[in-house]
């Protein structure tokens, strides 16, 4: 393989004249950087990416840490970081720790040995150790989706937007709203979410029956079984049903109909996160767009600007969101 020596000699021009034609830096003369460039597109030369790392202390790639790689969210999420790193010549290395949070920290470490140049996370949950480990990790770092003291988050208005739809539902003439939510250890979706939906509640003095609220996983099968405990066990057939995920909220809406029930007749059914089969199911689904793409593109911007040099000492950003009203609500 050609060296930057050999390259030089063909060129004759020093190593430091082919070095800065390379790195783009230092002053070159126009003629030197042709016969330098000429010589690379003669020879195919490639520079060597781990080389180019150990002179500059940078290797322009981005550890991202999901929760499950597989879903739609986490695939908006680095759709919008790519956006921005694709034009700043940054590559995303994905960590993936299939909702288990013990493997958040095992990968934390792990990219920080890969001497990647920042780390986005996109935690499960919060814990302190979690907390104490990000605290040591010494490079550039953001969190997506769950809010940490004293670092930079870009998180989601889920409180807000449960009451928004709670409120929503209540104006189109619910009084019986039931509730399927997730695991409260995840403060976003789980404790955030129910909170929104509990306050909106009680602020327009509407009962909440036990059996209306249930909690199940981020998967179309749990919502399926919550709703069968809601139309089971409830003294009262609520008129409503919010799920905190679209995957919750289509399997609640094919237990409705296996019940021989009609959406938005008999129960009106609204989810959140406006995945993209939201619009295809039968009836269409009510739902909140939160805007991930934004996230994932805001996300990268600061994680830019931490890697520049730039300390923000901490700080929230919220992204919007929007209410979509579909077939499913009435």
């Amino acid at each position: 393989m050609i060296t930057i020596k050999e390259i030089a000699e063909k060129a004759n021009v020093s190593r430091t004249t082919v070095s800065r034609v390379l790195n783009k830096s230092g002053y070159v003369s126009e003629e030197a950087r042709k016969r330098v460039q000429k010589v690379i597109e003669e020879t195919g030369y490639v520079p060597s990416e781990h080389a180019k790392s150990l002179r500059t202390k940078k290797t322009n790639v981005i550890g991202v840490v999901l929760p499950k790689i597989s879903t739609e969210t986490s695939s908006r999420l680095v759709k919008g970081m790519d956006e921005i790193f694709a034009k700043e010549g940054y590559q995303i290395l994905l960590a993936n720790t299939n909702l288990e949070p013990e493997k958040e920290i095992e990968y934390l470490r792990l990219l920080k040995s890969r001497h990647v140049d920042g780390i986005i996370l996109s935690a499960t949950t919060i814990n302190p150790s979690l907390v104490e480990e990000i605290y040591n990790l010494n490079i550039p770092f953001v969190a997506v989706g769950q809010s940490i003291s004293g670092l930079t988050n870009v998180i989601l208005d889920d409180y807000q937007a449960t009451k928004d739809m709670v409120d929503f539902l209540i104006q189109k003439g619910h009084k019986q709203i039931a509730f399927i939510g997730v695991d409260e250890r995840d403060r976003a979706v789980g404790y955030l979410r129910k909170a929104g939906y509990l306050d909106a509640m009680r602020e327009n003095n509407l009962a909440v029956e036990s059996t209306w609220v249930q909690k199940g996983e981020f998967n179309v099968e749990s919502g399926f079984e919550c709703m069968s405990q809601i139309l089971g066990t409830s003294e009262k057939q609520p008129t409503a049903v919010l799920a905190v995920t679209d995957r919750l909220a289509i399997g609640a809406l094919q237990r409705i109909k296996e019940s021989g029930l009609s959406i938005p007749e008999d129960i009106s059914l609204a989810g959140m996160g406006a995945s993209e089969f939201s619009r295809y199911v039968n009836p269409a689904l009510t739902t909140i767009d939160f805007s991930i793409e934004e996230a994932g593109r805001e996300a990268a911007a600061l994680i830019l600007r931490k890697i520049g040099g730039e300390n923000d000492h901490g700080m929230n950003i919220t992204i919007p969101y929007r209410l979509i009203e579909r077939a499913s609500v009435q």
